[in-house]
């Protein structure tokens, strides 16, 4: 492959991956240690993630369970938690944290895919952009002795990787759609 389409296959697998580690923290009605990936605990004046203070288990489909390497973080997690987005209410007892999934109404769920699906278009306008920075890099290579047939080729090659990136972003949706509206 030309080093010139390296570059913007990088940076449209770079959007890919983005959408992909997002979709994780995007709770389904299972329990997933993921939705904790964007949460920073308080520790010792260091936002710290809240992997690093603690072993996260999932002892049950829809708990998890957070014990503290230090009794004195359990205050500070919770808090971590309460003041997140993944509107659910910690309950300790003194040793270990649990959070408790409770089950998705046909609502929410219907909401959540819709938020995947726009997540979904806005990856898919990035990968587009980067094919549209790209096209207008390989023109202005014609100022240096570059043939009009290797620019179409070019032009060509990065909209093909753009149309399987966008498939596969489509896949992607499909699939955690899906798995947000399997009750």
């Amino acid at each position: 492959m030309d080093e010139k389409l390296k570059v913007y296959e990088g940076k449209m697998k770079k959007a890919y991956e983005f959408l992909e580690a997002d979709f994780m923290t995007i709770r389904a009605g299972r329990a997933n240690p993921h939705v904790l990936d964007k949460i920073k605990v308080d520790y010792y004046g260091t936002p710290t993630p809240i992997q690093q203070v603690g072993n996260i288990t999932v002892p049950e489909a829809r708990m998890i369970q957070i014990a503290p390497w230090e009794k004195t973080l359990i205050k500070s997690i919770e808090k971590a938690i309460l003041s997140s987005d993944i509107g659910i209410t910690p309950s300790n007892d003194g040793a270990v944290i649990r959070l408790v999934f409770p089950e998705l109404t046909e609502e929410r769920r219907k909401g959540l895919a819709k938020e995947v699906k726009k997540k979904g278009e806005d990856s898919k306008v990035a990968v587009r952009n980067i094919r549209r920075d790209g096209n207008e890099a390989f023109k202005k290579l014609a100022k240096e002795d570059v043939s009009e047939d290797e620019i179409k080729q070019l032009g060509d090659e990065l909209q093909k990787m753009t149309d399987k990136f966008i498939k596969d972003i489509d896949k992607l949706v499909e699939e955690k759609s899906k798995e947000i509206l399997t009750v």
